[in-house]
């Protein structure tokens, strides 16, 4: 059986937990994290749940990203994508400085195109292409806005804020990923939308979902419905709507509110019936099936992984949903049958979603943490499974 790796979370837990000079029960106490739980985690013996994580950020006021090891610079620096960080951060730092005398940009529809072509990227799973384009797009963009002025241009200018972010997010920058939606409300703002108001503050939730701050995610949730009751009715206020029905499910899930959680599944539920597949309205992929496959990440949440497993094998992909989502849900089931024992089957959903956009899996924590789960089963493996391992550099 392969050895966990060196730096695995469990040991940066341990790191972080004795420079605060706290006991394994005194951190259990403040987390509230159950005893067992908590010392399995810390030795690997047990994958570290994003609940747990968050808990135990929160008890040590400690970003996320020090537990998870987020962003993973090993990977980046191999991929070609640390460097491509940069830019980014500085095309999102000149957003006030007018237009750039030194930019001549090109007309409307043709960023117009490039920016739709970066969402599409993203959702394709092809996330380096969308890093190395973004910041330029974003330049060209700044100066277009503040030059003529126009809704379109500022709405233009949003929706590369909004690559910004995915790329951002996705690779584990969270301070970048915060920037970006914070240039994002700032140019929906200029353009007058009440739908991409509420997009942002569906984004601006998930930040504070993945660190744990539900309550505060659960109120950017309300403002967001309230902002999208001045939208125009129509199906492009639904999908939204929607959706962060969607993200208010899995935040409630994770705080282990499961009324709520069904509640928010089944609002949704009640639109996508009504919308039906959307996948290209704001590239948020919704629809029955983002129901369905959110259903199987709350159920994970929840803790209940034999029903979560159940009824992600009833999940029957579109042939045109984005890969990003048919990966990350992958990587979901792979965790809960991990957590059931059926271990064959969690890394055969690991393989799934390294195929269908390796670039997100290699940087998704969920991927790590369920690989590392598997080591720990003391269990014989395929020699394929070390292979993956090499792949995560791990």
């Amino acid at each position: 059986m392969h050895a966990l790796p060196h730096d695995h979370t469990g040991a940066r837990i341990k790191r972080l937990r004795l420079e605060r000079h706290l006991t394994q029960r005194a951190l259990s106490d403040l987390s509230a994290v159950p005893y067992s739980t908590f010392t399995k985690t810390e030795q690997g013996v047990l994958p570290a749940t994003p609940h747990v994580i968050a808990s135990l950020a929160r008890a040590m006021r400690v970003e996320v990203a020090s537990i998870t090891g987020q962003p993973y610079s090993t990977e980046l620096r191999a991929d070609e994508l640390d460097v491509l960080i940069r830019p980014i951060r500085e095309a999102l730092d000149v957003y006030d400085l007018g237009a750039d005398p030194d930019i001549t940009p090109r007309a409307h529809q043709l960023l117009s195109d490039d920016a739709e072509g970066l969402l599409v990227s993203v959702r394709a799973g092809e996330i380096k292409q969308a890093a190395s384009q973004v910041a330029g797009l974003i330049q060209e963009a700044t100066t277009a806005a503040h030059s003529a002025g126009t809704t379109e241009g500022w709405l233009l200018l949003a929706s590369t804020y909004r690559t910004a972010y995915d790329v951002a997010s996705k690779l584990g920058f969270g301070d970048l990923a915060t920037m970006a939606l914070s240039r994002m409300d700032w140019a929906a703002q200029r353009g007058s939308d009440a739908v991409i108001g509420g997009m942002y503050r569906y984004m601006r939730a998930l930040t504070y979902l993945r660190d744990g701050q539900y309550r505060t995610g659960e109120r950017l949730v309300k403002l967001g419905l309230a902002t999208l009751d001045q939208a125009d009715p129509g199906r492009e206020r639904d999908v939204v709507t929607g959706q962060l029905h969607l993200g208010a499910a899995v935040m409630a899930g994770r705080a282990k509110d499961q009324d709520r959680a069904e509640g928010h599944l089944d609002e949704a539920k009640t639109i996508a019936d009504r919308t039906g597949e959307a996948v290209p309205v704001h590239w948020l992929a919704f629809g029955p099936t983002n129901v369905a496959v959110h259903r199987v990440s709350v159920l994970a949440e929840l803790d209940e992984y034999g029903a979560a497993a159940e009824a992600g094998q009833n999940v029957v992909f579109p042939e045109n949903w984005p890969a990003s989502r048919r990966s990350h849900h992958h990587a979901e089931m792979a965790r809960a049958q991990m957590w059931t024992g059926d271990i064959d089957r969690a890394f055969k959903n690991l393989l799934s979603a390294r195929k269908a956009a390796p670039q997100q899996a290699r940087h998704h924590p969920t991927v790590r943490e369920t690989y590392a789960g598997l080591e720990a089963a003391k269990r014989q493996l395929p020699d394929s499974f070390l292979s993956y391992g090499s792949w995560l550099s791990v």
